[in-house]
């Protein structure tokens, strides 16, 4: 059991029995790879806003849908901060062609596979991430039908 998920900024666009999938959801992929949810704040923000976090603490000039820090200091226990664009998730859903839900839980799901080590930067990295990402949105679903 989770000691605390919490959703601030920008996410009153998630309903509280989203928010209990949502909860559901991350709680399983964490037990599925032997991990314990200590701490997750995910904050929602506009592109803009992320940008300024994006250039000002990582040094990059694009935008992007997701920023992650990982403030654990034990193995096998998750402890972060994710910043998440809706703007990004909105644009996303149309470019992929799935639905805003779809996307969202694919980057809330993104931003946990981080704090447990997956990476995205090669394309074989980049491919085991999103195989996890579609994991989480069948588990997702499963939980909340």
């Amino acid at each position: 059991m989770s000691h605390y998920i919490q959703f601030l900024g920008k996410s009153r666009f998630i309903n509280g029995i989203q928010r209990k999938s949502i909860r559901q959801m991350l709680e399983s992929i964490a037990e599925n790879h032997g991990y314990i949810i200590q701490n997750i704040c995910y904050i929602f923000m506009s592109d803009e806003e992320l940008l300024e976090i994006n250039q000002s603490h990582l040094q990059h000039y694009d935008y992007t849908d997701i920023i992650t820090f990982d403030l654990s200091d034990t193995e096998a226990s998750i402890d972060g901060e994710i910043y998440i664009s809706v703007d990004r998730i909105q644009e996303n859903a149309k470019k992929f062609n799935c639905s805003n839900e779809d996307e969202l839980i694919r980057v809330i799901s993104h931003g946990v596979l981080h704090l447990m080590g997956y990476k995205d930067k090669s394309e074989i990295d980049s491919q085991k991430i999103r195989d996890a990402e579609n994991k989480s949105i069948e588990i997702y679903h499963g939980i909340s039908q």
